[in-house]
This record gives structure tokens, sequence and C-alpha cells, in this order.
């Protein structure tokens, strides 16, 4: 008598995925807010929306993902950080328009389902969530036999925050005269992992291992270092100040994320040798033979969030940031666009 076949012949464990919803029940429950009405688990979750504390609430969202990092997190076989990476590129994507991040989703990917490599990546994704006062409401776990190579996975985030409309931070407000300050990143963060690996690892011929001391820790650990998560100190800095705009230096480096929130008529003029550019930085610059255009449009070069100010208002900005143990420095100015077709440009002292 041929055998019948089941689900799990065709590579998906509804028994093995059961059992990982239920392991990580104890590990997300610590992230809800009291507005959170359910557990996860369900088809669907539930927030009730405080709107008392709102004149007039509008919803911000956003999704995004981890990028090539991954590849860092799968060569390593480590994966408990990766998730802060995924919760960081969400949720500074709304905090730079003032929205403070209410409730956050996971969808996870993968070939086959590893449950103590998928409960670390979640383990991630909740630290992220607690870091930023973000619930983790839900997610999505999917094993795809055949879509993914042994041992790899993808991840994606959607968050949805909640902002007063007239406090909204759009960039309307930036006028001539205003100042940027830069906050400090933790290192590449999430974004230029492509041309990175390509240097470190093709270039260079680096192994994970191989420990740089200028970095203080091993290439790989470097490369896998969290992003920083802006969101606690921005809202600090909301409380007390009139922030003009906010610019979150991911894909695009400071060049195309600070022209992204200028009116037309303003072009921001960044004075280099400001901050501290940290070491991977001068590394890949130099072992890549990558020149200062392509490092400013590329990676975030030390700085992974740019606020824009009243100059009346810049030191004491700057003096809350260092209250906060921010690393920020004062690195431009808001200038006429004049005749000029960059929104960015560059000075160098």
């Amino acid at each position: 008598m041929k055998k019948k076949l089941t689900y799990k012949d065709a590579g998906v464990d509804i028994e093995a995925a059961d059992s990982f919803v239920e392991s990580i029940k104890s590990i997300v429950k610590p992230t809800f807010r009291h507005e959170v009405l359910s557990g996860i688990g369900g088809f669907g979750s539930l927030f009730a929306l405080n709107t008392d504390k709102y004149k007039d609430p509008v919803l911000v969202s956003s999704t995004d993902g981890i990028g090539t990092k991954l590849r860092v997190a799968f060569m390593m076989d480590k994966h408990d950080t990766i998730g802060i990476d995924l919760v960081a590129m969400c949720v500074n994507d709304i905090i730079v328009q003032g929205a403070e991040p209410l409730f956050m989703l996971d969808y996870i990917a993968t070939g086959k389902l590893e449950p103590k490599v998928m409960e670390d990546v979640v383990r991630g994704i909740a630290a992220g969530c607690r870091e930023s006062g973000c619930a983790l409401v839900g997610g999505e776990t999917a094993e795809m036999p055949s879509f993914y190579a042994d041992g790899e996975y993808d991840a994606a985030g959607f968050v949805v925050g909640v902002a007063d409309k007239d406090k909204i931070i759009d960039g309307t407000s930036i006028a001539v005269g205003d100042k940027l300050i830069g906050i400090a990143s933790s290192g590449i963060h999430s974004n230029g992992l492509s041309l990175a690996r390509k240097i470190i690892f093709e270039k260079l011929g680096m192994k994970l291992d191989e420990f740089v001391s200028n970095l203080g820790c091993t290439i790989g650990e470097e490369m896998l270092r969290p992003t920083r998560i802006y969101v606690k100190t921005v809202l600090n800095i909301m409380r007390d100040f009139a922030i003009h705009g906010i610019a979150h230096i991911t894909g695009g480096g400071l060049i195309d994320n600070i022209a992204r929130i200028l009116p037309d008529g303003c072009r921001a003029d960044v004075t280099m040798g400001t901050w501290e550019v940290l070491p991977i930085f001068d590394l890949m610059k130099t072992g890549g033979g990558i020149d200062d255009q392509e490092m400013l449009r590329t990676f975030n070069n030390g700085i992974g969030m740019v606020l824009v100010v009243s100059p009346g208002d810049e030191e004491e900005i700057l003096l809350r940031l260092n209250g906060l143990q921010e690393k920020a420095y004062s690195i431009g100015a808001v200038v006429s666009a004049g005749k000029s077709s960059n929104k960015v440009t560059f000075t160098y002292s």
C-alpha cells in the first residue's frame, strides 16, 4: 500500500511551527504596552489607541527589511541581534516624522524552520521593540521549502506609530539659517552592506574572525553591530524643542537622505571634519579605494540621524543630547539654494 503524503513530506512542519509560536510567547509578552488587547497566535492583533492623549491623532506607518546584512549573520551563524536592525530600520523611519512607535509586526520566511535560529531572531526583534517602546503584537513565520537555501531566511518589519497632526515633522518649517545636528551612528547600521562585503571579503580578503585593533573587535562583530535606535532620544528632544526636520541616514547616505526633507530654495551645507568618522568607514574607504562622493551617498559615515533646528536652540539641544549619552555634533547649516542644483553640499574644514 502506497504511503500517503503529508504536508511534512513536502517540507512544511506544522507541529514545529506551532511549537515555535508557543516558545516565543514569553519573549514577546514583555514588549506589550498597556494598549495591547490580545496575545500573539490569533488571526489578528488588537490595539486600543488612547485618543485622549492626542488632539488630532495621525497614524504613521513604515515597512522595511534588514538587507544583505543578513548574509553576515548567516556567515557568522549569529542571529540574536539582527532583529534589532529590523526594528531600528522601521521605527527610526517614523520617529523622523515625530511619530511615537506603537506596535510592530514581523514577517520571517525560511526554507526550513530552525526553532533555535528563529527564536534568536525574535529575541532581537523583542529587544529592539523594548528599546523603542514599541509592542511586538504579532507576525508570520513562513516555511517555504525550495525558496531559500539551507540556513537562510529573510525578514521584514511593519510598524505603526502616532503623532498629533500639528506636531508632525515634515521639513516644511526648515528655513535658511537653521543648523544641522548630527547624532552618531553605532557603525555601518543596515545599509551599504553589499559594498561593505565586497570591500572587506573580496578586495581585502579579510576573514570574519580577523581581529582589527582599531575597531577593538573582529571584522565580523563590527559588521554585525546593531543599528542604533533613536526613538527615545528624539521623543525627549521633541518634548522641549521645536525640530524643523529630521533625516534618518540610511540607503543614500548623507547626500540623499538630508535632501529628502529640504523645502525648495534650501540647501544643506555640511561641514566635513566636524564629527568622528568611525574607523570602519576609514577602513572601507582606504581598502576599497572609494572616493568621498561614493562614501557619502552609500554609508552613514558615523552619523545616523540629522536634526534640523533653529540656531537659537542648537547649543541647548547639543547639551541635552550629550546628557542623554548621545554623541552629537554641529555639522552644518541650511543655506540658500542659490543656483546650485545640489540639495546637499560639503565644505571641508
